[in-house]
């Protein structure tokens, strides 16, 4: 298929229940592994400052071990870029981070944060890795991502699909033609355009009709999904969905 979007699998939530009780199972390493074999086209992995699911061990195994690229999603601290430095993963998404949040509720600001984030993008760089910047659908942090010269961007999509699932319709609409319009504008600045948070397989099947897309990253709905399909049939279907999406094009 000419244009074929990229699946990230983001495995942070194996790690989660695996951390509910302690010990080393279920493995997230495996299932990064099982998700490459399924079809994935990549590991994104969250290290967040608390350790809430993915540890140390975790990021240097998957750097060790994996076939395929690993997007290594990190805040901009002085610990977690050293780690990048060491690790060297394919790439380094720059996301917001705040203990109290359940799960990333926002892109990063990087107009207030550009002094902060430059040199960490340049270290980043230097090391080898792809920088991408988890930001939201807006011109004024777009024309920054590039200004910083990172040369990804990860559009935010939780506030769309949140909109979907409680049945917004015009604030669905209005949120679909804001990452539509997002995504046309970075990628007119060539910027390399993905998008993640809280897509499923409806979300994902209309998102994929964007084509300025180039990959979608998707954990937690996969993961829960695996618990009653497998994760093999479910990065199979979602697979599917995008593909569907991305032919009606």
């Amino acid at each position: 298929m000419a244009n074929r979007l990229r699946l990230g699998v983001n495995i942070d939530h194996v790690a989660t229940v695996r951390n509910a009780r302690g010990g080393a199972l279920p493995d997230p390493v495996r299932a990064a592994h099982q998700a490459i074999a399924a079809g994935a086209d990549g590991i994104t992995a969250h290290l967040r400052e608390d350790r809430r699911h993915i540890r140390d061990v975790d990021m240097a195994r998957l750097a060790a071990e994996l076939t395929k690229p690993l997007n290594f999603e990190m805040a901009a601290t002085e610990e977690m870029i050293a780690l990048a430095e060491r690790l060297k993963p394919h790439a380094a998404c720059l996301v917001p981070e705040k203990r109290e949040e359940r799960t990333t509720e926002g892109g990063l600001d990087v107009v207030g944060q550009e002094q902060a984030l430059r040199p960490a993008i340049a270290r980043l760089k230097a090391a080898g890795c792809r920088v991408s910047l988890f930001i939201e659908a807006d011109e004024a942090p777009i024309a920054m991502a590039a200004k910083l010269g990172a040369p990804v961007i990860e559009l935010h999509t939780g506030t769309w699909c949140h909109a979907v699932a409680d049945g917004h319709t015009d604030k669905a609409q209005a949120e679909f033609a804001r990452l539509a319009k997002g995504a046309a504008y970075a990628a007119s600045l060539g910027l390399e355009v993905h998008a993640g948070h809280g897509l499923d397989y409806d979300t994902a099947r209309q998102l994929a009709a964007v084509p300025e897309f180039v990959e979608f990253n998707i954990g937690h709905f996969l993961m829960g999904e695996a618990i009653f399909v497998g994760l093999d049939a479910a990065l199979l279907r979602m697979r599917q969905a995008m593909d569907e999406g991305r032919g009606a094009v």
